[in-house]
């Protein structure tokens, strides 16, 4: 579904991703994990179009998209959630979540009929329509970020800390509506600090560590692994690469 060949991206003069290959498969929930520093969320924006990679190449469905700007990488199915502050505070959740149809704002049929479907898939948004989403809870705001990048039907979702300041109740939210979404069909590329958590939600893990994938494999192994804490806080293994 993604490749990321040989990828180089930074700020400024510098590259904080060293190189990345990395494969993301369709229909599924693939969590990046690794210490603070070492990439995770600039990978996320090199895809959004956020961030121009220096070099390499990035491949949606195998659709280039190093090169496009946000809205066209929007357009060609990938959509991102934030890591914080989303949502318009004081924009109703219906407004909020007409927003996220800009892209198909003068199709208002099927605008309504997305808006529709997204109500019955995640209930609160019907329940709190007219409210402003400054009043909303924590888990409720994360589930009208959610829904709203689901609006324009994105093949591609990619969840920037999706626990990030949330209470252990309200992180259970986000992981079931993180499957709730999966469940759509859409595939979730995320990244998440809370290594258990994130593991445990997704069938495939990626470890990186300086700007470079350590390690890629299926979650539960990588879970099992007894090096996990050391390498999490950027302590390598003798003999991992």
């Amino acid at each position: 579904m993604i490749e990321f060949e040989n990828v180089r991206a930074g700020y400024g003069g510098g590259d904080v991703l060293q190189g990345v290959t990395l494969t993301v498969e369709r229909a599924a929930i693939t969590c990046v994990v690794g210490p603070n520093g070492a990439g995770k969320s600039t990978l996320l924006r090199a895809l959004s179009g956020l961030l121009k990679p220096r070099e390499g190449t990035i491949l949606v469905d195998g659709r280039p998209v190093h090169d496009l700007s946000p809205a066209e990488v929007l357009a060609t199915g990938v959509a991102q959630v934030p890591q914080q502050g989303g949502l318009f505070g004081n924009l109703t959740v219906r407004d909020n979540m007409l927003l996220g149809g800009y892209l198909i704002r003068r199709d208002r049929r099927r605008l309504r009929k997305r808006l529709g479907e997204l109500a019955e898939a995640f209930p609160v948004i019907a329940a709190r329509a007219g409210d402003k989403a400054a009043d909303l809870s924590g888990g409720q705001r994360r589930i009208v970020e959610f829904a709203r990048a689901l609006v324009t039907t994105p093949s591609v979702v990619l969840l920037d800390e999706p626990t990030l300041g949330l209470d252990p109740k309200t992180c259970e939210v986000v992981f079931e509506s993180t499957r709730t979404m999966n469940d759509l069909g859409v595939t979730v590329l995320m990244v998440e600090q809370n290594v258990r958590f994130g593991l445990q939600l997704a069938s495939h893990g990626v470890v990186m560590e300086r700007g470079r994938v350590l390690l890629s494999e299926p979650a539960d192994e990588l879970l099992a692994r007894p090096d996990m804490a050391a390498l999490f806080f950027g302590a390598s293994q003798p003999g991992v690469s």
